[in-house]
């Protein structure tokens, strides 16, 4: 969208295979004539990829993407915090852990904000806008207009387990997996059903997509937060499948095998 982007991560190697994504998405636009060559060359030269995080200083609008793990969260949040200019707006790509409880440990957690992009991020319109418990309106504003020029279509949460869609999800992917536990279809007669009534992708198809070792971790932290709620309880299914390394598409086979 025009902006200078600075990517920071733990590793060069990490860095480097963030990189690599960009070059596939830029890529497949050349390849769909979405972008020209020229596009896609003036977009690399606005990215800069480093281990770094002093390369932040000058940045405006922080959004964090790292391990779903509030520790270490708070951790590399206090360490943004200590780089980036008074003004800078903080964001968590956060989808199932407590924003307010991520701010806590900051020293302005007013200039916290969740804005949670959904897979495939360049391409998914939706965003949800967090508002934490002291969360400015100033930065729910200044977010929601980010969001906007981005080309998305932000909505306004509050922070509350799973926020809207991943609250909503849960049963999407929940009673799929109980309807394949107690052998009343198989999880692609399931999926051909639901894409049926009008679903672009099945439950287990999906899951895939977003790795199923993703999914069943917001599974766990949302019916944690509701107290261990039957309806958003994890399946079985989904920690056997964890177990043995069948995460979906990145491993090259969940559900579904990957060629």
């Amino acid at each position: 969208a025009g902006y200078r982007v600075v990517l920071t991560d733990i590793s060069e190697e990490t860095v480097s295979g963030g990189n690599a994504v960009i070059e596939r998405f830029l890529a497949k636009g050349l390849q769909r004539e979405k972008i020209t060559a020229q596009q896609a060359k003036d977009i690399r030269s606005r990215i800069l990829g480093t281990t770094d995080l002093g390369e932040l200083g000058d940045a405006s609008f922080v959004i964090e993407a790292i391990v779903e793990n509030l520790a270490v969260k708070q951790k590399h949040f206090a360490a943004i915090e200590a780089v980036v200019a008074p003004e800078a707006i903080i964001a968590t790509n956060t989808s199932s852990l407590s924003v307010t409880e991520i701010a806590a440990s900051l020293a302005h957690p007013e200039r916290f904000v969740g804005m949670h992009f959904f897979n495939p991020a360049h391409l998914m319109k939706l965003v949800e806008v967090i508002r934490a418990t002291a969360t400015s309106d100033e930065v729910v504003e200044a977010t929601v207009a980010l969001a906007r020029e981005l080309g998305k279509s932000p909505v306004v949460a509050r922070d509350v387990p799973g926020f809207i869609v991943n609250r909503v999800a849960r049963n999407f992917y929940g009673e799929a997996l109980k309807i394949v536990g107690e052998q009343g279809a198989s999880f692609d007669q399931v999926d051909r059903v639901m894409k049926g009534l009008g679903f672009r992708m099945g439950p287990f198809e999906l899951m895939d997509l977003i790795g199923i070792d993703v999914n069943f971790a917001v599974t766990q932290s949302v019916c944690g937060q509701f107290f261990d709620e039957p309806r958003f309880r994890p399946h079985l299914i989904q920690k056997s499948m964890v177990d043995g390394g069948r995460l979906g598409k990145k491993s090259g086979g969940g559900f579904y095998e990957t060629s």
